[in-house]
This record gives C-alpha cells, structure tokens and sequence, in this order.
C-alpha cells in the first residue's frame, strides 16, 4: 500500500446524517443488515477503541506482546429523540404515541453509519469521511428535565453503547474519504442506502 504525501491533511469539522441499520443475522456465511434509518440530527459523536494486551517475558526481557480488540464505546449526542427511534434502537414497544419499556427488553445488534465533513470542503465541492461501525448496541438512556424560567434551557440526548468485530469475518469499522484517489463513487452514492462492505481487495 502507497501512501500519499501530503503536507497539510484536512481535519474533520462536521458531523451529520447519523443512520442505524439492524442486523438480522452475523456468522459465517456473511452479515445481512436491513436497510438504514435516519436517528435525528447530530451533535457530538465519540468513539473510544480499546484493546487487551499482556506481555510476555523470557531472558529478562519482554519477548512479545499479545493484543486483542476489546470493542469500542460510543457516545452520540443528538439535538432530540423521538420516541419511535427510541425504541428501535432500544428494542422497546412503540405504538400511537406511546413508548412501552418492559425490564426484558433486550437492545438489537445494530450498524451506525454518519458522515463528517472535512476542512477542505466547498460548496461547490463537499467532501466527507464516511464512517460505518459494523456491529454493536446501545445502553438505556439516561433523561434529564428541568423547569423552564426566563430563558428556556433545552436538553439534549445523548446515546452510548458498545460496539465490536462481526463474526463473519472480524472487521468492526471502515472509514471512507470522499476526496481519495480511487474512491469508490458508488459507495458514496450507497452509503446510506445499505450498510456497505469493504472492497474484495482489502
């Protein structure tokens, strides 16, 4: 793999579209998702991998080091949440208005997909890094109220959860830079139609 030289890289400085696509089955055969669907709209999102490693000794001296992907946490906070998206990334009963949570309800495995808009961008010429993150879930939300007084105070939602490798073949996250040479267009095009998989040559 080249890689290109570059003596300014572009920042990320935006971040919208914010999407879940439910997984309906991960194994061997492959991870079939159904389609994307649009959460609100986007404030802040925070992805925090961490990995296990233990090392180990001989001679006096560490002769390797074992590592293993242990997931990453995410935190998203978005400008509201309705109750129907609410219970579709929680797994709960929604129906004419009403949000039902029941102490078994079990949050489905799911795909988040956004998008973050890069420093170089124009008008004219937008360009973004596209991410998806394969497969995890979300925690219960915590709710905050508050009264209202001279100068209305709104509240925002924040959702966190953890997300991991696939089964069927252990990727857990990919990036994708509009502004790349040899970009797949159609991924860009696709991106938040199905959840999209990397290249046959990665």
């Amino acid at each position: 793999m080249s890689v290109e030289n570059k003596s300014v890289t572009p920042r990320q400085i935006g971040l919208k579209d914010v999407h879940v696509a439910l997984i309906t089955s991960d194994g061997s055969s492959g991870t079939v998702y159904e389609k994307p669907i649009k959460i609100s709209r986007a404030i802040t999102a925070k992805i925090t991998p961490s990995v296990n490693s233990e090392n180990l000794y001989s001679d006096d001296g560490v002769e390797d080091e074992l590592t293993a992907f242990a997931g990453c946490e995410v935190e998203i906070e978005q400008n509201a949440l309705t109750l129907e998206h609410r219970a579709l990334i929680l797994g709960k009963k929604y129906a004419n208005g009403e949000l039902v949570e029941n102490s078994g309800d079990k949050p489905p495995k799911l795909a988040l997909l956004f998008r973050s808009e890069k420093s170089n961008s124009t008008k004219a010429n937008p360009v973004y890094r596209y991410c998806v993150l394969y497969k995890g879930a979300f925690n219960e939300i915590e709710d905050e109220y508050e009264t209202k007084g001279e100068k209305p105070n709104s509240k925002t939602t924040k959702i966190k959860g953890k997300f991991y490798d696939r089964e069927s073949d252990g990727n857990w996250r990919m990036m994708l830079d509009t502004d790349a040479t040899g970009v797949d267009t159609t991924k860009i095009t696709n991106f938040f139609t199905e959840v999209q998989e990397p290249s046959s040559n990665q």
